[in-house]
């Protein structure tokens, strides 16, 4: 299944390519991206073609924080009709709940989720791969850069999280995060996300105007019909969101997406798929990027897919893989932490 993406997400990519030293138009030839794209942002690309642009003009350039640079001048407009939607909402949180919904327009690779925690609240992006061997990194540090630009632009100009979490390690140059973020910023965290007051949320917009919000939700309408997601897509997205809860059956699946279980298994039987063969599937591209790709403890890998104990794991791992998760991960002999250092390579 290939996922997609709107070409809007390559906004500001040849001016932070060129700032680099890049050549953004061969570039993107090399990825399997015509140039011709940047000018139609609503076309839908690859997310794997897209994914591979990313981290090759990172690893080219040097700059470990190049998918971060390319979010720092987004605006609501590259966002489409969705961007006029949540301008005009009447609270952040009214903003953020649409755009969830919408997000299949956007990114068919990409989950976002609100979780209230008292006086806070945690805003966690989930990335589908794509690749099980291509990282994550510059994608996800380029969506969490552009939520927080949304989010200035509906509150405020200088708002500032509470706290930045990224699953991955470190960069050499935390400059441009600092900046960009403030000044906290964490990494090697249990996901990616944003962390800010719950009454960041819940204030008011003045500026909300309700006719507008009425025009921008039928020219979405209009679109959604052309470019509905499929029921598999939005499955994928529900079990990467759900599976480190422990709660990921059909059942709580198709409660997720407000469906009864059978729509659920009917629409995957449709093309191919069971629930049960679409899970190992998550988890097997899970277990390469956490098990070979990370020094994440095989414990924490174990919940993160799902597992109530590391034995199920194990067996699971053994039969997928033909080895242990350990025997797999001494015979890469790699972590995240050497991987993020690695001297650039063309490859």
């Amino acid at each position: 299944m290939s996922l997609l993406v709107r070409a809007a997400a390559l906004t500001n990519y040849s001016e932070v390519a060129r700032a680099a030293g890049l050549d953004p138009v061969r570039m993107m030839m090399d990825a399997g991206i015509s140039p011709s794209v940047l000018r139609e942002p609503d076309l839908m690309i690859p997310v794997e073609r897209y994914g591979r642009l990313l981290q090759t003009s990172a690893t080219m350039s040097g700059n470990e924080s190049f998918g971060l640079a390319m979010a720092e001048s987004r605006l609501l407009s590259n966002l489409g009709a969705v961007g006029m939607l949540i301008r005009d909402q009447a609270t952040l949180r009214d903003s953020l709940t649409l755009l969830m919904r919408y997000q299949p327009l956007l990114n068919g690779a990409q989950s976002l989720a609100v979780e209230d925690c008292g006086g806070r609240v945690i805003i966690r992006e989930v990335l589908i791969a794509g690749n099980a061997h291509q990282p994550t990194r510059q994608r996800v540090e380029l969506a969490l850069g552009v939520m927080v630009r949304l989010i200035r632009q509906l509150i405020k100009a200088d708002w500032q999280p509470q706290r930045v979490c990224l699953e991955h390690p470190a960069p050499r140059d935390l400059s441009t995060h600092h900046r960009f973020f403030g000044p906290h910023v964490e990494f090697d965290c249990d996901f990616n996300g944003i962390i800010c007051a719950k009454a960041d949320l819940d204030a008011r917009n003045p500026w909300a105007d309700p006719a507008m919000a009425r025009y921008a939700q039928q020219l979405i309408d209009e679109s959604a019909v052309m470019q509905q997601a499929t029921m598999l897509e939005d499955v994928r997205r529900t079990i990467l969101l759900l599976l480190p809860s422990g709660r990921c059956s059909a059942e709580q699946v198709a409660d997720h997406l407000g469906v009864v279980c059978r729509t659920v298994q009917r629409r995957l039987a449709d093309r191919g798929q069971s629930f049960s063969s679409m899970v190992n599937e998550i988890r097997t591209e899970l277990a390469t990027r956490h098990v070979i790709e990370s020094d994440r403890p095989l414990t924490e890998v174990a919940t993160l897919l799902g597992f109530s104990a590391p034995s199920g794991f194990s067996r699971w791992y053994h039969a997928q893989f033909g080895c242990s998760p350990k025997e797999s991960r001494a015979a890469h002999g790699t972590t995240r932490r050497q991987t993020a250092s690695a001297p650039a390579s063309n490859a």
